[in-house]
């Protein structure tokens, strides 16, 4: 039997075991989650010194084709807008070759059969492709010369339907990377090249 000394009431014993219970319920560690990334060895990239990264080199972004209304100033926009013309849109081109990336726009009052109408084109162009477009043209009697802008080739003046007052009708201009193009040469001055 045992001695009363060491015989405790029940509540005393069941108070006793429930703080015992809650103790070791707070003593008892997290399960371990597992580190799905594997700790870094000697030598690999995670342990050396950080280093700057190097910057990306720039390269030129290709020049988009404006539109009709971007190709030419606002302000002769706005001047053939006030008389009626509106424009189409056409592919670039070079006699009967189309220059990829190109716009041609026609600008008149097409309500009006055969009325007047200007031109005006922009292409992007690699070097060999335009001393091939030059040499097409040179070949069908085309006119070529030199100038500050570029090579203008300027179409026969025998030929030419519209011309301006140097007697100067359908002009292309090819610069470096670009052509333009105009149903005069002195048109020229009024498209703003994108790639400038």
């Amino acid at each position: 039997m045992p001695s009363p000394r060491l015989r405790r009431p029940a509540t005393a014993t069941a108070l006793l075991f429930a703080a015992t219970l809650a103790f070791t319920a707070c003593a008892t560690p997290e399960p371990e989650v597992p580190d799905t990334t594997p700790a870094p060895t000697a030598g690999s990239a995670a342990s050396a010194s950080p280093t700057a990264e190097p910057e990306p080199e720039e390269t030129a972004e290709p020049v988009a084709a404006p539109d009709c209304s971007a190709l030419i100033s606002a302000t002769t926009v706005e001047g053939f807008e006030d008389v009626g013309w509106t424009h189409r849109e056409e592919p670039f081109t070079i006699g009967a070759a189309e220059v990829p990336d190109g716009i041609q726009c026609q600008w008149a009052d097409f309500a009006v059969p055969g009325g007047p109408l200007q031109i005006f084109g922009w292409a992007p162009i690699d070097a060999d492709d335009a001393k091939d477009a030059q040499d097409e043209l040179l070949s069908a009697g085309w006119v070529r010369e030199s100038g500050e802008a570029g090579t203008y080739i300027t179409e026969n003046p025998q030929m030419a339907l519209t011309t301006d007052a140097e007697g100067y009708g359908m002009t292309y201009l090819f610069g470096d990377g670009w052509v333009t193009l105009a149903d005069t040469k002195q048109s020229l001055l009024l498209i703003e090249n994108p790639a400038d």
